[in-house]
């Protein structure tokens, strides 16, 4: 259990190191009369639930198709993105 919650925390934390999200969340922050804690209450609150959402399909998947097909699947799509985000100006 505890591999499994360290590869979640390692692999999500640095997915969203840098995104969108995260300069989103710091332009908020930025504002000189918006409350920081509400906003990481806002923040983190989202993530939360986007996280909750992707387990619960994640979930209702895992009962149609294999965990290998599954893989196969995200592990092309990462390469495409990867590759169009290359390829793309």
């Amino acid at each position: 259990m505890l591999k499994a919650f360290t590869s979640v925390f390692i692999t999500v934390f640095l997915a969203e190191i840098g995104d969108k999200t995260q300069l989103a969340t710091m332009l908020f922050a930025a504002e000189a009369e918006s409350n920081k804690w509400v906003i990481f209450a806002g923040s983190a609150l989202a993530l939360v639930l986007a996280a909750a959402i992707g387990v619960l399909v994640g979930a209702q998947i895992e009962r149609f198709v294999s965990p290998r097909t599954l893989k196969i699947v995200a592990g092309i799509g990462f390469i495409a993105i990867g590759v169009w985000t290359i390829v793309s100006k």
